[in-house]
């Protein structure tokens, strides 16, 4: 009985740890990634534009899901296993830069992917992603700080990139 009991503090303190330490933590964040690939501009820029084929190159993706827009921007919604995040894509200047927003308030997490394209060289291109979130969630904000990291999913993203671009 009186290990059970020790167990059961010791749980309840780490998950209140937890708690104390995502609260502690800010809101806000910014994550940085960028590779360097043989390809142009346009040709990354027109994989990265290409919502509909995302579920063909995207690690984890199952489907996208196109939606209705009233102000003329495009939406879209990725899936990946059960969840869903939309996004609304809130600036395009072709082959130079794309900025894509969470359009979804129910989420405990927000922000934007700025992608920035630039020449590094003959027939090479840096692809540089900046995430602005924000993470609502204490929970969340403690796991995506030491666990996740702030740029891991920009990593995954980025490692999709040069997959199917071939390197």
């Amino acid at each position: 009985m009186r290990h059970a009991v020790i167990t059961i503090v010791a749980a309840v303190a780490v998950v209140i740890s937890v708690v104390v330490i995502g609260y502690a933590l800010p809101v806000r964040h910014r994550g940085v990634g960028e590779v360097t690939l043989k390809a142009t501009p346009e040709a990354i820029f027109g994989l990265i534009t290409n919502v509909d084929a995302f579920p063909s190159w995207r690690s984890g993706l199952t489907s996208v899901e196109m939606i209705a827009s009233s102000d003329g921007k495009r939406r879209f919604r990725e899936v990946s296993g059960r969840s869903a995040i939309a996004f609304v894509i809130e600036s395009v200047e072709p082959n130079q830069r794309l900025v894509t927003r969470i359009d979804d308030k129910s989420l405990p997490f927000g922000g934007t992917w700025t992608y920035d394209l630039s020449r590094a060289g003959e027939g090479t291109t840096t692809l540089r992603i900046t995430e602005d979130g924000e993470i609502y969630n204490p929970i969340f904000r403690f796991v995506s700080r030491f666990f996740m990291g702030y740029d891991g999913t920009i990593k995954t993203y980025l490692a999709d990139v040069g997959r199917k671009l071939g390197g």
